[in-house]
């Protein structure tokens, strides 16, 4: 078919000029955007077929990680390829169409992921504080409704915001931060609030640990050392990763709106980019730190899946 039926006459020579013009930059941004969306579908699900096949790993806490793993993938598959397309060509059919496409699951998709983030923060804090009653009320029953708010939430959040955008009849324009009050309440609630609740249960996590270790350092201090060291290091790189990615993206958001910044559009792009990234690292940061994760990866790559038995094979 005539790729020229897709657009309007007028608009054919400004397409072909702006496809030549973009030819190299294209080319290597679909090279760069589909390889972290190879690397961000294939970590995020290694860890959803090991948790859901493997059944010593049915259990709450995954479940979390698992719908974590699932709205990773979702950012990588729906998100990233979307955004590239936009970025690419302006001469796409019904392009506002797929802009707002993009918006919705950007918005509802990225916060899913940073809520799960957070919830996945409060479930170690409560293994942690309080060891004996965990099991009994972090169950099945409890991290399924913890789930499904996770995701009610962050779908009433992503439509909320377009529809809040269209009543107001905000620009059309295919941009990735529009400075309104809407962005200010979305900033707050989907990444600034979950990430001081996550400071503050790491913090403390990372206080009693090392309190634990001083205490009886005297009996048993290389491995107290040993495992105060490696808890230090899992969740200062939890937090570490986790705000390099999306710290930048919101700040532009409030320099924008209140620090009266002109900030590039093009600075703005790389900063979402660079949170859209978080998708990736999470499988590496909630997957190959834990033994079972590795074990699973090893198991799935050997082709050892096939066997009957190799669902209840002990990954730990």
């Amino acid at each position: 078919m005539d790729p020229g039926v897709w657009l309007n006459w007028t608009d054919k020579h400004n397409c072909s000029e702006n496809v030549t013009r973009l030819s190299a930059t294209s080319y290597l941004l679909c090279v760069f955007a589909g390889v972290i969306s190879i690397l961000t579908m294939c970590g995020n699900l290694l860890i959803i077929v090991s948790i859901i096949y493997f059944k010593q790993l049915r259990t709450p806490t995954n479940f979390i990680i698992l719908s974590l793993a699932v709205a990773d993938l979702l950012v990588g598959a729906l998100v990233l390829p979307f955004s590239t397309v936009l970025y690419v060509s302006s001469c796409w059919y019904h392009r506002d169409l797929l802009c707002w496409a993009r918006a919705i699951f950007d918005v509802l998709l990225c916060t899913c992921s940073i809520l799960n983030l957070c919830f996945i923060s409060v479930d170690r804090y409560y293994s942690v504080f309080q060891p004996l009653h965990y099991r009994r009320r972090m169950n099945l029953c409890v991290t399924t409704v913890t789930i499904v708010m996770i995701w009610a939430t962050s779908s009433m959040t992503g439509f909320g915001i377009m529809v809040r955008s269209l009543n107001k009849g905000q620009s059309s324009e295919c941009v990735v931060l529009t400075p309104t009050s809407s962005s200010f309440i979305g900033a707050v609630a989907v990444f600034f609030l979950p990430a001081i609740i996550m400071f503050i249960v790491y913090m403390k996590i990372l206080l009693v640990a090392h309190r634990q270790a001083r205490s009886i350092q005297s009996t048993k201090s290389g491995v107290v050392v040993k495992t105060d060291n490696k808890a230090t290091k899992t969740l200062s790189t939890v937090m570490g990763i986790f705000m390099l990615c999306w710290l930048p993206y919101f700040l532009c958001i409030i320099l924008r709106l209140y620090g009266g910044y002109r900030i590039p559009e093009s600075t703005v792009v790389t900063f979402k980019w660079l949170g859209w990234s978080n998708s990736m690292l999470n499988p590496f940061v909630y997957g190959f730190f834990y033994t079972w994760f590795r074990s699973a990866v090893r198991i799935i790559l050997s082709r050892r899946i096939h066997r009957q038995d190799c669902s209840y094979i002990n990954l730990f």
